[in-house]
This record gives structure tokens, C-alpha cells and sequence, in this order.
């Protein structure tokens, strides 16, 4: 018989986790046995994902932060460690589309507003969490990209770039931690109904488009101790 709950005893933390592919994301943790540190600028999306936690009999902490605010990422990574001393799964997903324009239509604000987010944090998150992860008797870090990052298409600069360079810490990251009990990959979620796809591609039906959650099983898998993939892109098949 299937374990219900092979995440059981496991703490993860999600960015991006009010909505979409983050909110997805934690609630498939939650249901797996995770006890889920959801992270999110939005308020409101928290504690409707906590209301679904708690709903399924899951355990969720809510830590409301803007992932912008580079510096205080550090601040995150005292206070998991305060209260848990360790990190068994990280997943970073939060990510912005940044403007659909010509490289030289793009102002330096929006180019930087979009690396920071898409890559920047996830370097602070990783150089804050290692020694967390290293705790861990399992530590998993799965980070969600795009096609974007090789399917290079006019107007898409900053954040196909941001991708391509996110992918590139990640795999850094999984050779320098090959021979610890950690692994990082990458999670490439194709084409699944999100507010980002919709500000893409406003014409298109999101009702045609697989829904966010239909992602759970695969993050579970990822995040689980006995996935010993590193420096891996997994695709979603639907």
C-alpha cells in the first residue's frame, strides 16, 4: 500500500505559495505529511491556504514577506533554523513575467525588479538554507522554470534570461552538494492555468489549460528522501 504521507515529519518551505503553482504546491506538501512554511506577499492568499491546510488535517506556518527585500531573506533563514533547526525541502517558485517588450524598450528598474525576484532571491535563499538543508537527513530543493529558458522568443528578455541564469544556479548548487544529502532540481510546469499565463497570453481560454494542482503529485515526488535526482529538469506531462 502507498504511503498517504511520505513526507511525514519533513519541513518545507514554498515562496509564490498564495496562488497558482506556490499555493498548489503547498497544499500538496501539506496533504504528503509536510508541516509547510508558506511564503507570500499577499495576506489574504496566505490565510485561504490555510484554511485548506488545516482543512485536510495539514500543518502550515504563515510567513508573509516580500521576497524583493533581498536582505531580510537572511532574517527567514534565522528564524526556520530558531524554530526548527533545520530545512528538509525548499521550494522556490515565486516568480514574476516582467515586461513583453524589445531589450531596448525594457528600463533598467523592471530588468532589475525582474532578475531579483526570478534569481537573486533564490541565490539568497539557497546561500541562507544550505547549512539548513545540510541538517536535514534528506534536504530537497526544487525550483520551478520555464521553456522560456531555452525556447528563446522575441520580447521575452528579462524573463527568459532570468530563467536560463536560475537554471544555471541550480545546477551549480546540485554539483556542489553531490556529495551531501541534499539534491536540487528544476521543475518545468509547462502550459498550466496561472495568472502569469494569463497576463502572457490574455486571449487564450485558462479553462483549456490544466489546473495548478494537477502539479502536486510530481512536487511530492521531488521533494521526497528517496528521489535521488540532482541537477535534473523535470517535466510535467499532462
Amino acid at each position: 500500500m502507498t504511503d498517504p504521507t511520505p513526507l511525514a515529519d519533513r519541513v518545507a518551505l514554498v515562496t509564490g505559495a498564495s496562488r497558482g503553482i506556490g499555493e498548489a504546491a503547498a497544499l500538496a506538501l501539506a496533504k504528503a505529511g509536510a508541516h509547510v512554511v508558506a511564503v507570500a506577499r499577499t495576506t489574504g492568499g496566505l490565510e485561504a491556504l490555510e484554511d485548506q491546510i488545516l482543512a485536510i488535517g495539514g500543518e502550515v506556518t504563515l510567513v508573509p514577506f516580500d521576497l524583493l527585500e533581498l536582505d531580510r531573506i537572511d532574517d527567514l533563514g534565522a528564524e526556520i533554523f530558531k524554530r526548527f533547526e533545520r530545512l528538509d525541502i525548499l521550494v522556490g517558485n515565486a516568480a514574476i513575467l516582467g515586461p513583453l517588450s524589445p531589450l531596448g524598450h525594457v528600463s533598467p528598474k523592471d530588468w532589475s525588479k525582474v532578475m531579483d525576484l526570478n534569481l537573486n532571491a533564490n541565490w539568497r535563499l539557497l546561500r541562507i538554507f544550505d547549512p539548513l538543508l545540510q541538517r536535514s537527513k534528506a534536504g530537497r530543493a526544487v525550483f520551478v522554470t520555464s521553456g522560456a529558458a531555452t525556447n528563446n522568443q522575441a520580447y521575452w528578455g528579462p524573463y527568459s534570461t532570468s530563467k536560463a541564469a536560475l537554471e544555471a544556479l541550480v545546477r551549480t548548487y546540485a554539483q556542489e552538494s553531490s556529495a551531501t544529502n541534499v539534491r536540487a532540481n528544476l521543475l518545468d510546469p509547462g502550459i498550466v492555468r496561472t495568472v502569469m499565463r494569463m497576463k502572457a497570453f490574455p486571449g487564450e481560454d485558462p479553462q483549456s489549460l490544466p489546473a495548478p494542482s494537477e502539479l502536486g503529485p510530481l512536487f511530492v515526488r521531488m521533494c521526497s528522501a528517496d528521489y535521488e535526482k540532482n541537477g535534473q529538469t523535470e517535466k510535467f506531462k499532462h
